[in-house]
């Protein structure tokens, strides 16, 4: 097993000459003198640089458009657009159903017409509705019960510890 091991890390270890000749004049143009272990860590460290390189290329330009679950900057920019205009919209769609029941109510003869203003109209259709925070009968009763489950629990705890 020693003798595998020390015949591999020779092998890595051992200086080889990369010799580049001209063809026709067996002229030498130029040589390296590597080993493989040298010729591992080149070629490692190319892949990586390669992977980052390409990785940024496609991260910080238009390229990760084409990748699935990416979205365009402009999609995006319309799609909030109309999230606004729709908003905006059914704000105004309120106020006029308002003001439309207003009239037929003044139509109708339910409201005397000295009292319908629109300004008024509009300013109820805008009025937040209140709502009731206060606990009801169920949710004291549930949470008293909650309270003693809890206050038993904790006695159960002590006990066994003694």
């Amino acid at each position: 097993m020693t003798g595998k091991k020390h015949n591999f890390r020779k092998k890595l270890f051992t200086k080889n000459r990369l010799v580049i000749l001209n063809e026709d004049t067996f002229e030498e143009i130029f040589s390296f003198k590597l080993n493989l272990m040298n010729v591992f860590v080149v070629l490692s460290l190319g892949g990586i640089f390669l992977i980052l390189i390409t990785t940024f290329i496609i991260a910080f330009t238009p390229l990760r458009e084409f990748i699935p679950g990416y979205s365009s900057s402009q999609l995006k920019k319309n799609a909030l657009e109309l999230a606004i205009k729709s908003d905006s919209l059914t704000t105004s769609l309120r106020k006029n159903e308002a003001y439309i029941k207003s009239i037929q109510k003044v139509l109708n003869g339910e409201l005397e017409y000295a009292k319908f203003n629109k300004d008024s109209i509009l300013a109820e259709s805008e009025e937040i509705q209140e709502t009731n925070m206060n606990a009801s009968e169920e949710e004291i009763k549930l949470r008293d019960e909650v309270a003693k489950i809890e206050k038993e629990s904790g006695e159960n705890k002590a006990n066994k510890k003694k």
